[in-house]
């Protein structure tokens, strides 16, 4: 089962999270309107990669944003949960020998403490996430099974693998279930609301770009909107 596991079936992951993101992006990119979008990123190119890079950044920075400084505990607790979510998969010893076995690929690795404390954080993040969602109504009112599924998804593989990196019960039951998580949420990704780990950038490049060309950077030089 294992040979299976960590063979085709995480292959078939893979290419259905890579495909799968690609298409996302071609629809999307696809579906901006001509006259609105497509028009003014082209004319005005160089206004539009200013207006996205700064949007990206501002967002991307801790307290970079009005909205991360006006909540800062909430700013900690997410930066936490997906720096981990993001890093440690990539950069996890385990990860990246398999695929310098499997592929010859290989780069530097994150030492196990650090490891570990990364792990730490998206779990603990999930919690917190979990009961803001339950205590806050703004966010109660929107909250459906589905986002509660999404997020245990997203834990599954941290809860898993850091239950086998410490020895917590039986490491063969804990593998098999860490591969498959992990397998689960890369399936998961380009089909739900977890593709905002790309939709992300999408998104704050194009209200970067809008800012930039049309709402203030260029608006009142000679564009009609």
């Amino acid at each position: 089962m294992y040979s299976f596991i960590s063979g085709p079936l995480l292959w078939f992951a893979f290419a259905v999270f890579f495909l799968g993101l690609l298409g996302r992006v071609i629809w999307y990119i696809k579906g901006l309107d001509w006259r609105i979008d497509r028009v003014a990123y082209t004319e005005h190119f160089g206004a539009g990669v200013k207006g996205a890079l700064r949007s990206i950044i501002h967002w991307l920075l801790p307290f970079g944003s009005m909205n991360w400084r006006l909540r800062p505990l909430f700013t900690i607790v997410i930066f936490g949960f997906h720096i981990g979510v993001v890093i440690t998969p990539i950069f996890l010893i385990g990860h990246v020998e398999l695929l310098e076995y499997r592929l010859g690929l290989s780069w530097p690795t994150l030492p196990g403490p650090v490891a570990d404390g990364l792990t730490i954080a998206v779990l603990v993040g999930a919690v917190c996430l979990v009961l803001r969602r339950i205590a806050l109504p703004e966010v109660r009112i929107l909250t459906t099974w589905y986002d509660y599924l999404l997020l245990l998804i997203t834990v599954l593989p941290f809860l898993t693998g850091f239950f086998l990196v410490q020895r917590i019960g039986d490491p063969g039951f804990w593998l098999i279930a860490h591969i498959l998580t992990g397998e689960l949420l890369l399936v998961a990704i380009p089909f739900t609301k977890l593709y905002h780990v790309v939709g992300f950038f999408l998104t704050r490049m194009q209200l970067g770009m809008d800012y930039g060309i049309k709402r203030g950077g260029r608006r009142g030089r000679g564009i009609a909107w």
